[in-house]
């Protein structure tokens, strides 16, 4: 991509937001990673946004088959510096309820088979999370969701598990004696491969159900009908989030690499 070409700003999302940018270029990338999701090319307030659909246009990518590495090299690739990420979750924390939105500020990984890394060789490198999400787009988010009239949750602990199945009644239980509020499938190694890669994350959730034996059943179905009622509310936060969002990074995320190696 051309350096006129280049675009700054990506929002990665699940089901539902396909229409975000209205009309959008599609562009197709390789990476050494294999091939990402398709990239939608558009423009909010004159800023140019590229959109990842994680789980291809059509939802036809299950979570723990999506090719996480490919879809942050892709947008690191087209010289992305922030990503603006959705998820759906259940609700851990029996103060939170379906429809609720949600800025986690940690996470705790419980995926299995995913590569969660873009450093398996020399030199050993090893990346700080001690702000696991990009605090300048958190802050930003909460402020927005807030200045809109939304009710925000603005700290929880996020557990990514690997799906596709449910989480048991007895892992939840575990979740939330281990402090965890929020669970989904898809938030991790995201969050991990682009602060590797210098570039800022933060996600905005939306609490789609509550967890398995909180409620008495979970069915894709349920999860639908409450995305199509939050999803506009979540669309609303990421553009008028993105207007603000300042041109310089003010924060530690770019220098995640800074004397992160041995060597």
């Amino acid at each position: 991509m051309k350096n006129s070409e280049k675009t700054e700003i990506a929002i990665i999302g699940g089901t539902g937001f396909e229409k975000l940018l209205g009309k959008a270029r599609q562009l197709r990338l390789g990476t050494p990673y294999g091939i990402p999701a398709p990239l939608y090319v558009g423009k909010i307030n004159r800023k140019r946004i590229v959109l990842l659909l994680r789980h291809g246009p059509n939802h036809s990518i299950p979570p723990h088959k999506i090719n996480y590495k490919a879809n942050i090299y892709a947008l690191y690739k087209i010289g992305v510096e922030r990503i603006l990420a959705t998820n759906a979750v259940g609700a851990i924390n029996l103060n939170f309820k379906p429809g609720d939105i949600v800025v986690p500020d940690d996470f705790v990984d419980f995926t299995k088979l995913r590569c969660t890394t873009f450093f398996d060789k020399a030199p050993v490198t090893h990346i700080d999370v001690s702000q696991p999400y990009c605090p300048e787009i958190r802050k930003l988010l909460i402020e927005t969701a807030r200045r809109l009239g939304f009710n925000v949750r603005n700290k929880a602990v996020l557990v990514c598990t690997e799906g596709p199945r449910y989480e048991t009644p007895a892992e939840i239980e575990m979740f939330r004696r281990l402090g965890c509020e929020v669970v989904g499938m898809t938030g991790i190694p995201e969050a991990v491969l682009a602060r590797e890669l210098e570039m800022c994350y933060a996600s905005i959730c939306y609490v789609s159900n509550m967890a398995a034996g909180i409620q008495e059943r979970l069915t894709a179905l349920e999860l639908s009908k409450v995305s199509k009622n939050v999803v506009p509310k979540i669309e609303q936060v990421l553009i008028e989030a993105i207007k603000t969002l300042p041109h310089k990074r003010n924060c530690p995320c770019a220098n995640a690499l800074r004397d992160a190696r041995f060597g």
